[in-house]
This record gives structure tokens, sequence and C-alpha cells, in this order.
């Protein structure tokens, strides 16, 4: 297939640009660049050393790809950017690359940045999410698959964003959000199960009610988390959303936010 290439971009000769790609005027494409068959790239986009672009992927105007991470432990280190296919980048998205705490930032499949989205060293978004405009995800970040996050908010470093769920727009994130779950507010709290993205997503009834009866036991019948763990093991029927939610809470290093009336959601050893 023919490339679609402006003569008015500048291309480093190393970069290793795949077939019927497409890169507009003035787009700036580094050295150790590696771009998948059939990807866009607009005009004045950059995309730095450690770039690594899947197939069908559209990378949009004044958007930055893997420029040095704003990391004062950075020492030049050698590290990338990994990104899926099918993967929408909008207008001033910036997405720093690794450090060495993990080496590479990575976004995966189906995923939409919109426009001004930030993405900070070493986070991981996954397939299929979509990040609103402006939101600001601090270093190693980890966004599950599936998640949606509403325009304007902000995630700490270090948090995770369970798969399914959603922050709702102009939130602010200081713990881990449980899979399946919105949250909202500044710092968000748990505003119930994410039933309308379950609902578009093919969940059953079975599946939302099962979700429901986990989701009230951690939040509003008086326990705290691990005795809410002990009680949904007891006397819940076992499920792959309950591993997925019992897993994701155990192995929550800042604790999962709490719920509106105040109660505590984080694990007590």
């Amino acid at each position: 297939m023919e490339q679609l290439i402006s003569t008015k971009a500048e291309i480093h000769p190393d970069a290793k640009i795949g077939e019927n790609v497409t890169i507009e005027a003035f787009a700036k494409i580094d050295k150790d660049v590696e771009i998948g068959d059939g990807t866009w790239i607009g005009a004045n986009a950059t995309i730095y050393p450690g770039a690594r672009i899947g197939k069908e992927s559209k990378v949009y105007p004044g958007a930055v790809i893997s420029a040095e991470p704003q990391d004062l432990k950075f020492q030049g280190e050698y590290t990338t950017v990994e990104i899926g296919d099918r993967t929408t980048i909008r207008e001033y998205v910036t997405i720093n690359r690794g450090t060495s705490a993990k080496g590479v930032t990575r976004v995966g499949d189906d995923t939409l940045l919109m426009a001004y989205t930030h993405l900070g060293h070493d986070v991981e978004v996954g397939n299929h999410c979509v990040v609103s405009n402006s939101v600001q995800l601090a270093g190693e970040v980890v966004l599950e698959d599936w998640v949606v996050v509403g325009g304007m908010s902000a995630i700490h470093q270090f948090c995770r964003i369970g798969a399914h769920s959603m922050v709702s727009g102009m939130s602010g994130v200081l713990s881990d959000v449980a899979p399946f779950t919105k949250v909202f507010g500044l710092p968000v709290a748990y505003m119930g199960v994410n039933l309308v993205g379950l609902r578009r997503r093919g969940f059953t009834r079975e599946q939302i009610d099962n979700i429901h009866e986990i989701y009230r036991a951690i939040y509003q019948q008086g326990r705290n988390v691990s005795q809410a763990i002990e009680y949904i093991q007891a006397y819940l029927d076992p499920s792959p959303e309950m591993g997925q939610i019992i897993n994701f809470i155990k192995e929550s290093k800042r604790g999962i936010v709490k719920s509106a009336l105040g109660q505590t959601a984080t694990v007590e050893s």
C-alpha cells in the first residue's frame, strides 16, 4: 500500500513507518519511532524517540507523544511509550514516556484520549477506555479496561481505576476506584454501581444484581471492608465479578474510595 506522507513533514530516516500511513504537513517523527499500518498522523503532531504506535490509530494536530517524563528522578534512561491499535489521540494530548519505575507508558487498543489530556510517566491505560477533555493522569496511574473518566478530572499518582468504572467529570481521585462503580467529587466518593455502562456492555441482570449485592455489603451495611469481604465470601454466591472485586480490594495500596455517606473503605489488617 502507498504511504501518504507530506513533503513538509519532518521524518527521521531511522523511523519505521508501516504501510498506508498518512503523515500530514509539519508533523515531526523522530528517530526510534515505529508507526503501524494504516495510522494517521495529523499536522503539527510531535512524536519523540521511543514511541511505538499500533495499527489504524489516529494522532491529531498538536499532540506530543513520548516526550521526556516530568519527573525529577529521571536520569535519561531508555524508556518507551506503547500505543495500541485503533486508538485515537486528540488535539494537544501529551503522553510522557516511562522512567526506571516501569520503563514504559502504555495505552491499549480501541481507546479514546480526548483533547488536552495528559498521561504522566509509566501510566497504564487499558483497552476500550474513554478519557475526556483535559483529564490529568499523574505518574504510574493505572486505568483498567473499559474505564470512562469525565472531563477536567485529575487522578493522583499511583491510583488504580478498576475495570468498567466511571469517574464523573471535574472529580479528584486520591484513592483506588473499585471495578464496576461510579464515583464523583473532590475527593471522589462512591456513588453506586456503573449501571448504564454495564448495561451497554452486555452485562446480564443477574450479573448486575450480584455486583449490587457486593457493594451493598461494602458500603451500605455498616461494615469495614475486611468485615465486608468476610461476609461476601461466606454468604454471597461466587462469581467472576466477585473474584475481580475482592482481588482488586486486597491488592489496593491506597485503599478504595469512601462512600458518599462517609464510611471508610480501606482494608484493615
